[in-house]
């Protein structure tokens, strides 16, 4: 039954988590790119990456608690967060699954990961039993490797699972002709650029910067010039981010950088104009 309670709390919990509790109309409203003509697959590619880092954190969070529920030897807390991050994984595996075609190199990370978590659920279930200091002490250890193992597995799928959205983002706009959906993806890019520079790293090594400049040398897009310029800025907060701009720029056109300065050549200097 304890488990049970377990379970139903962390359901009730996500199901809360995704209602949003307000929406402030005129958020973006000087933005025509953010809210005008969003398509339906727009919407499935932010709400597959808010989902993402929603449950992402939630289970960064039960696995850091478990940590240090493990070191002061708390086994039914331990036990409880086992089976909480335990329902929380499974529940993230399946609706990604649902919301998009797992790519084949994520589903053995799926597999792995969960055939943990069920070890870890199961094995701090067996200290519950015992008052056996010598038993706990060499379960502590077990419990501690498998704890690290499930919290690597996870953060693999997880940026796997980002690079995927992300691959999508710009796939938008390499390949849209409209002007809503692609700056509806660059607001997405730019949205995850402010989650830190893991994100930042894997953004830039997924080809957004090259496809971000892009936009910048087509007239039809000047309305999206600065969205698109504020992204890169961002996205260069990482050393990949200037690595891959500094592939982009032309070297023997110094008019190029002149007529874009604001833009290069440091994140601070991006930072200063945008």
């Amino acid at each position: 039954m304890e488990d049970l309670r377990h379970m139903t709390e962390v359901e009730c919990m996500c199901v809360l988590q995704a209602k949003p509790i307000g929406v402030d109309e005129d958020s973006h409203q000087g933005e025509l790119i953010v809210t005008s003509g969003i398509t339906a697959g727009d919407h499935v590619a932010r709400n597959n990456l808010q989902t993402l880092l929603r449950r992402a954190l939630v289970v960064s969070t039960e696995l850091g608690k478990m940590f240090q529920r493990l070191e002061k030897g708390r086994w039914q807390r331990v036990h409880s967060t086992a089976v909480r991050a335990n329902c929380h994984v499974r529940s993230l595996v399946h609706e990604y699954s649902a919301a998009r075609s797992t790519p084949p190199e994520m589903q053995k990370y799926e597999k792995s990961l969960l055939e943990k978590c069920m070890e870890l659920t199961n094995i701090t279930e067996r200290c519950l039993h015992t008052d056996n200091e010598f038993f706990l002490k060499s379960m502590r250890e077990a419990i501690h490797e498998i704890l690290t193992d499930v919290s690597d597995s996870f953060s693999n799928m997880i940026d796997m699972a980002l690079a995927n959205e992300i691959r999508v983002l710009i796939k938008q706009i390499e390949s849209s002709d409209c002007v809503q959906t692609i700056g509806s993806a660059i607001s997405n890019l730019l949205s995850l650029t402010q989650d830190g520079p893991q994100l930042c790293s894997i953004i830039a090594k997924e080809g957004a910067v090259v496809a971000l400049f892009k936009i910048c040398r087509q007239d039809r897009f000047r309305d999206l010039y600065a969205h698109a310029l504020r992204t890169v800025a961002s996205i260069c907060c990482v050393e990949e981010g200037i690595n891959q701009l500094d592939k982009c720029l032309p070297k023997k056109e110094p008019s190029f950088i002149k007529h874009h300065q604001s833009i290069y050549p440091s994140p601070a200097t991006f930072n200063h104009h945008f």
